[in-house]
């Protein structure tokens, strides 16, 4: 993975922001991600309905929906059954979140040969600041149609992009493009380009609003921006200044490279609550694994391990373990996941989630106390070889023996 970005809101005025003369902030969009990944090895189900999430016998809800599902009104968050009684000649697939990781960690790559300031957002989007690349890969507007270009390419994936100037209107603008597409937003149009839009269509405006600004009589963004400041911070407080705002295609944010993260985490929800004891194990292992490796990428170390363990019925709870010093390996952290499980786990109770974090990290992980030194040297060479491999053959393709089911 490479080095990330953040964005970080200004604290100046709207009108005070100056929009920057050019289009340089790109909005990457993976066209139905989850469905376009189980594609690459179900070919045959191009062109039909597929959705990703489970049985439609299943509870549980839809994680992604191809572009003919959508057409029957299925959409992601939407309950497995609902979804069947609207298609149910719609191919139902379980969902495979590690490989859905390990397909997101190679489209990373590729964005971050095109910018050196990049932020996922999400497994399948991401922010480019393409200012200062034009040497290597030429104007915003080509680069980005490389880019595209690049990803479909090298990994069979599609997506689709927005270029504008400004975050919010590069992602509208993706949106827009979909599927396969790209939307640039010229510099001075940001505001025509969104009037004719839906309010739902921009970031932050989700149902209740939504309802709230129809009331009002406003159901364009052309409409909206007709609305005074002083009228809109009036009837939904600091979020109208935030509308007004919105509605011309403005944001306040600037990138920040500032990737170090403050925790480091994975969880899996089962789509059955289970209690058999070597998938519990089989799971731990693998999300402490993958933990690991984010740790050691990250080149940082941890104090703090943290066990979530969900069960039927939705209640949660956490347990913690600081660590006698810094740790980095999969061993040491793997152990003291375990233990927490074995010592917390309400044995009567069937599981519907496991997550595992890590925190308090810091830079250096030399773990001179916990292990003898010959021995810390093997498993670091053992774990350096590992995350090598996976970096080239994808982390499913390689696993400690801790993260198989016994049965395997």
């Amino acid at each position: 993975m490479p080095d990330l970005a953040r964005f970080r809101a200004l604290h100046a005025e709207a009108e005070d922001l100056a929009r920057p003369s050019v289009a340089n902030i790109l909005h990457v969009d993976m066209d139905a991600f989850f469905v376009s990944v189980e594609l690459l090895d179900r070919p045959d189900l191009h062109g039909k309905p597929v959705v990703v999430g489970g049985q439609p016998d299943q509870r549980g809800v839809v994680s992604a929906a191809s572009y003919e599902a959508r057409k029957f009104g299925i959409h992601s968050a939407m309950p497995l059954r609902t979804a069947g009684k609207l298609c149910p000649h719609a191919v139902f697939l379980d969902g495979h979140h590690a490989k859905y990781g390990e397909w997101s960690d190679r489209v990373a790559s590729i964005l971050a040969r095109f910018s050196p300031i990049v932020e996922m957002v999400s497994i399948d989007e991401a922010y480019l600041d393409l200012a200062g690349t034009e040497r290597m890969h030429g104007p915003p507007l080509a680069a980005t149609d490389k880019l595209l270009r690049t990803i479909t390419r090298e990994t069979g994936l599609p997506c689709s992009g927005g270029l504008a100037t400004t975050r919010l209107t590069a992602k509208v603008a993706s949106d827009q493009g979909k599927p396969r597409g790209l939307v640039w937003v010229a510099p001075g149009q940001e505001a025509q380009f969104l009037s004719p839009l839906p309010v739902r269509k921009i970031p932050g405006i989700g149902e209740v609003t939504e309802r709230a600004l129809r009331a009002l009589g406003i159901e364009t963004v052309a409409q909206l921006a007709e609305i005074s400041p002083e009228r809109l911070e009036t009837i939904f407080g600091q979020w109208g200044t935030a509308l007004y705002r919105k509605a011309r295609g403005g944001d306040s944010y600037e990138f920040v490279l500032d990737a170090e993260p403050k925790s480091i985490s994975h969880n899996h929800t089962f789509g059955e609550d289970t209690n058999d004891l070597p998938t519990l194990h089989s799971l731990l292992s693998h999300l402490s694994q993958k933990t690991c490796k984010r740790l050691r990428e990250a080149g940082l170390a941890a104090r703090t391990l943290t066990l979530t363990i969900r069960y039927a019925g939705f209640d949660a709870y956490t347990r913690s373990r600081t660590m006698p010093e810094p740790v980095h390996l999969d061993a040491d952290i793997q152990a003291a996941f375990l233990a927490l499980f074995e010592e917390h786990r309400d044995t009567k109770r069937k599981i519907r989630l496991l997550g595992t974090a890590l925190s308090n990290l810091t830079h250096g992980g030399e773990q001179l106390n916990l292990l003898d030194a010959s021995r810390r040297e093997k498993l670091e060479k053992l774990t350096r070889a590992a995350d090598d491999l996976r970096n080239r053959f994808g982390f499913g393709k390689i696993q400690f023996g801790g993260s198989l089911k016994r049965e395997e």
